[in-house]
């Protein structure tokens, strides 16, 4: 029977998800199929993390505009569509940081939805 001469591809292989396990408690960062296990279940809940980072930060977003809004006279969806009407285009993380930081630009900009939206209704 021939020689396998396949290099440290196995031993590599299981070098990798130790290291990714290390930190880990007792046997998950010692044994390999213990640790592999734990590793695929962590890359798992990083994946869905990522996910649920971008929806959490959206909503957030989402109430601050809202709120600058609100101190303006305006709602949130009177808000958004107005912008659309007078054809600002500004994501909702560019809003809300202009809503925290800077109340007096986003007035400005709630003046312009205003015009906006008072020139459509005539």
């Amino acid at each position: 029977m021939p020689r396998a001469k396949r290099g440290f591809k196995r031993k590599d292989r299981r070098k990798k998800i130790l290291a990714l396990a290390k930190g880990y408690r007792g046997t998950k960062s010692k044994l390999y199929r213990s640790a592999k296990e734990s590793v695929e279940r962590a890359l798992n809940f990083a994946y869905t993390g990522r996910k649920l980072k971008k929806r959490d930060y959206r909503s957030l977003w989402i109430v601050r505009i809202g709120a600058a809004a609100r101190l303006n006279g305006l709602n949130y969806s009177q808000f958004m569509h107005g912008l659309k009407v007078a054809g600002i285009d500004l994501d909702r993380k560019v809003l809300a940081d202009l809503a925290a930081k800077q109340p007096e630009s986003f007035a400005h900009l709630a003046g312009q939805v205003k015009e906006a939206m008072a020139q459509k209704a005539a």
